[in-house]
């Protein structure tokens, strides 16, 4: 058996593209967390008897699509070219990591899910099943055609999506962002994104409690309104998704 004495260079992978870009424009984005543990025993008890399989993503992508209704900060873009102003998008469109493997690598996708205050819970499901079921070259052909484009270009993409589309850059990039590794046991405290909102939860603990962290654009709002925000989440789990997931049993 022989040992390779000396390293090796190579390119970027494809499969690392996407998180390398998205991780670039991250940083231009003032990001604040904030943490709330949430008490979701009602919600969990219910989601149990349902008919068919409801994700805790789909119950976080149709609250905070209901939250986003009520507050429309987040459903607003700050922009600071050519000057600095915020955009409001009419509806809020909901993005999830998606991890796929393809071609015996594992590859980060992100699935839009828009107006998902006006979706069921069955429909939200569906989707976020079909991204991460179907082949990755037909749910994200886009994000594939981006991957292979020189890096000029991808960045100059990038860059005119963030800083020049208003509703386009909704359409494409969201208007929230929700991440998680809670399936894992692990928790993301605060991961990379574009968006005015990121959130995130950790693995349920035995008394039906988790750790939920709200990330946001200090540009557009402040702590005080997130907090609300955040008290918010909890009464609409504890409310309209719980008898959403009732009406599932």
């Amino acid at each position: 058996m022989t040992t390779q004495r000396n390293g090796r260079r190579f390119s970027v992978p494809r499969s690392r593209r996407l998180p390398w870009d998205l991780l670039w424009f991250h940083r231009s984005v003032p990001l604040c967390p904030h943490d709330r543990t949430l008490h979701v025993q009602p919600a969990a008890e219910a989601r149990k008897l349902t008919a068919t399989r409801i994700s805790w993503s789909a119950v976080f992508m149709r609250a905070t699509g209901l939250l986003s209704a009520e507050f429309p900060e987040l459903r607003q873009i700050w922009y600071r070219w050519p000057w600095a102003h915020l955009y409001q998008h009419p509806h809020s469109v909901g993005v999830l990591t998606i991890q796929r493997e393809m071609n015996d690598e594992p590859w980060l996708f992100w699935g839009r899910i828009p107006a998902p205050e006006s979706l069921s819970l069955s429909d939200i499901q569906s989707r976020i099943d079909r991204y991460c079921t179907e082949p990755p070259d037909k749910v994200f052909s886009k994000m594939l055609q981006l991957v292979s484009l020189p890096f000029p270009l991808r960045r100059l993409i990038w860059w005119c999506n963030l800083n020049l589309s208003t509703a386009g850059r909704a359409r494409r990039m969201g208007t929230f962002f929700l991440s998680t590794l809670a399936g894992q046991g692990t928790e993301i405290p605060l991961p990379p994104s574009v968006q005015t909102a990121c959130l995130s939860w950790g693995p349920l603990s035995d008394q039906h409690t988790c750790r939920l962290t709200l990330a946001y654009d200090h540009r557009v709002f402040d702590g005080m309104l997130a907090s609300r925000m955040l008290a918010r989440l909890q009464e609409l789990i504890d409310t309209t998704i719980t008898t959403e997931l009732r009406e599932l049993q």
